[in-house]
């Protein structure tokens, strides 16, 4: 087993939305006591600076279609987690869709692109490799008894998708993307969720440190399986249908 008491993570600056949320604290306490400098991103007030040792060193807000405003802080990260959402429950209202798309697929994506717009060869300790983790959930091929959640996840793991598929060779030079397919731990969330934020935590940290881009953390192990079909057939696909290059 990987030692969580390592020094692993020392000098990456590393930001996480949602990072107020129980996975968000739990992934900022374990990386931090790894070497990490962390800044939480949020959309709650920030009242005071933490002076915890188990939060992050730094706070900033946000809110979703201000993506532009954390134009500044992404250019410092060598890593960024987007970890941010709702979950609607059984709640089908347009306006309860509405928010869950918004939050939960597109402002992700625009924090994607923003991030990869960042000069390429920028890092803010010299590192040549910056990396963007995003939580997406089981829910992106399963079952959630939460339409809005499912359809939200589904469309944000399909675009993540797209982007791992059609990312140059030099672009890969420069940018690493995770996924992150995470099954029910118990949050605000998901008050009844099986796991602990913390436990889950563990297991990404440790998965991305042995170099796993696609991460799962469930009980579930069809998942396990199911996932890379999943991600397999959808790089296929992409793959299948860019224009061939053709010879001058």
């Amino acid at each position: 087993m990987i030692s969580n008491s390592s020094n692993y993570w020392e000098n990456y600056r590393i930001g996480i939305t949602g990072a107020k949320g129980a996975l968000g604290k739990a992934l900022i306490k374990k990386l931090r006591s790894q070497g990490a400098y962390l800044i939480g991103i949020t959309h709650s007030e920030i009242l005071s600076a933490s002076k915890s040792n188990d939060g992050p060193q730094e706070w900033v807000s946000w809110k979703c279609g201000e993506e532009s405003s954390l134009e500044n802080t992404l250019a410092k990260l060598d890593i960024l987690i987007l970890n941010h959402g709702i979950n609607p429950q059984g709640n089908q209202t347009s306006n309860d869709l509405n928010r869950a798309l918004e939050i939960n697929a597109l402002s992700n994506w625009r924090l994607i692109e923003s991030f990869q717009s960042i000069p390429e060869k920028y890092s803010s300790m010299g590192k040549s490799q910056r990396e963007i983790w995003i939580n997406t959930s089981e829910a992106e091929i399963q079952p959630a008894l939460s339409p809005g959640y499912e359809l939200s996840k589904r469309l944000i793991g399909q675009l993540v998708s797209l982007k791992w598929s059609n990312l140059s060779v030099e672009q890969k030079k420069y940018l690493k993307i995770r996924k992150l397919i995470l099954g029910p731990f118990h949050s605000e969330l998901n008050p009844v969720g099986l796991m602990t934020a913390e436990w889950v935590a563990g297991q990404i940290i440790n998965q991305a440190r042995l170099g796993f881009n696609l991460i799962i953390v469930t009980p579930n192990p069809l998942t396990y399986f199911l996932m890379p079909i999943t991600e397999l057939s959808r790089m296929v696909y992409s793959k299948l249908l860019q224009p061939k290059k053709t010879k001058n």
